[in-house]
């Protein structure tokens, strides 16, 4: 009788609804606001050249518009991080004026790296 209810209990439990939360939360489609009336203005406002990377036809199709079919489109990961938290970021109300920003600039390679590396001091080769 004990393991009959245990069995009946996992059955009643409600099945998991939170995986349908964020699939509800992205069909949202926001309406153009200001002077951002195309999607070309809006990626221009990002920044990054992003309206020359993405091209998309209408205002739904780039709200509709996914990582994976960015990823299709050839953007590189970089660019549709910054795309899609950029385009939620104005799907909560912000401007891009606020938020847009450059790409951190190249890393400066200095030197050839530590004096120790695996705890042992690296010598120079040269004659001294």
């Amino acid at each position: 009788m004990m393991a009959l209810r245990t069995v009946s209990s996992l059955i009643v439990r409600p099945p998991l609804v939170r995986c349908f939360q964020a699939v509800i939360g992205r069909e949202q489609v926001p309406a153009p606001r200001g002077k951002f009336s195309t999607p070309e203005a809006l990626l221009k406002s990002f920044g990054r050249s992003a309206e020359t990377k993405l091209k998309v036809e209408s205002w739904e199709a780039l709200w509709k518009m996914r990582g994976i079919d960015m990823k299709e489109a050839g953007i590189s990961v970089k660019d549709r991080r910054y795309i899609l938290w950029a385009m939620e970021k104005y799907r909560t109300g912000e401007e891009p004026i606020q938020f847009a920003h450059p790409p951190k600039p190249p890393k400066k390679v200095r030197g050839w790296g530590p004096k120790v590396q695996y705890g042992k001091l690296i010598r120079s080769r040269r004659k001294r």
